[in-house]
């Protein structure tokens, strides 16, 4: 079967074809992508650190364990106390493998980082990453010692377990994450689920997935129906020129017996 396309035609449904693969392989060209987010995540990491550790030596120099300092009445207070455990001080009886499970997720943060471009994500896991670092800066150099050091606790609300500065930007970058992942933002800045795909900080924001490849079926479509027409418009055209060439034919075998006739009849006359 001959394809009666156009080669522009085929050209552009081949182009329009391997773009479509280039998004639902994340490989497109990085000018059509958002930038790279490892730089946010680490600032705002870093930052969340430096806050967390001072709060920290401050506390430990001005607050005696026992001794809080009222902020709100009894409701909210500074209170020092040394957690062994995790955060909200929970599983204290488990510190040593708390400190290897902060070096994992600092080690997957960073290794995720090195190829994240949506900016949600990058908040979130700065804010992960930043906590993590704090808390584990405790558990490796604080008393009793190395992978058994003591949490810097200070912040206590109501009646709920003391924290400080890296447990809430633990809690909070984990739940944006969460938020993130149901309102379809994705690691690698797209969107999925919405007609422009739009995340803030891109020069082209995203792509929805799920249309990506239905507009590149339609485009395709288009363009074959283009080519059909334009075959079947050659191919009438031709049939109209062989009716015509077959008239001219008819035409001139007349013309021809006209003259055949008119000289018989004039041998027979003479």
């Amino acid at each position: 079967m001959n394809d009666d396309r156009h080669p522009e035609d085929v050209d552009a449904a081949g182009a329009d074809a391997a773009d479509a693969d280039a998004v639902r392989r994340g490989d497109a060209p990085a000018e059509d992508l958002p930038p790279l987010r490892l730089h946010t995540l680490l600032t705002l990491a870093v930052i969340l650190f430096a806050l967390d550790l001072l709060t920290k030596c401050i506390v430990v120099a001005t607050i005696t364990p026992g001794d809080p300092v009222p902020i709100i009445g009894d409701f909210a207070r500074f209170a020092l106390v040394r957690n062994p455990g995790a955060a909200f001080s929970m599983a204290t009886g488990m510190t040593w493998l708390l400190t290897l499970v902060a070096v994992a997720v600092v080690i997957g943060v960073i290794r995720i980082g090195r190829k994240l471009r949506s900016l949600w994500w990058a908040i979130g896991l700065g804010m992960v990453l930043g906590g993590a670092v704090g808390n584990l800066a405790d558990r490796l150099f604080r008393s009793p010692g190395p992978l058994q050091g003591h949490v810097v606790d200070f912040v206590a609300v109501g009646s709920f377990p003391v924290f400080n500065v890296a447990d809430s930007a633990i809690v909070c970058g984990a739940t944006l994450l969460v938020v993130a992942t149901l309102f379809g933002f994705e690691l690698d800045g797209t969107r999925v689920g919405r007609d422009d795909g739009t995340e803030p900080g891109g020069a082209v924001h995203g792509i929805d997935r799920r249309n990506a490849d239905t507009s590149a079926t339609d485009d395709r479509s288009t363009k074959n129906d283009s080519s059909t027409t334009d075959s079947v418009t050659n191919d009438d055209s031709v049939t109209n020129n062989d009716s015509v060439t077959n008239n001219d034919s008819v035409t001139n075998n007349d013309s021809a017996r006209e003259r055949d006739t008119e000289h018989t009849g004039k041998g027979n006359t003479t």
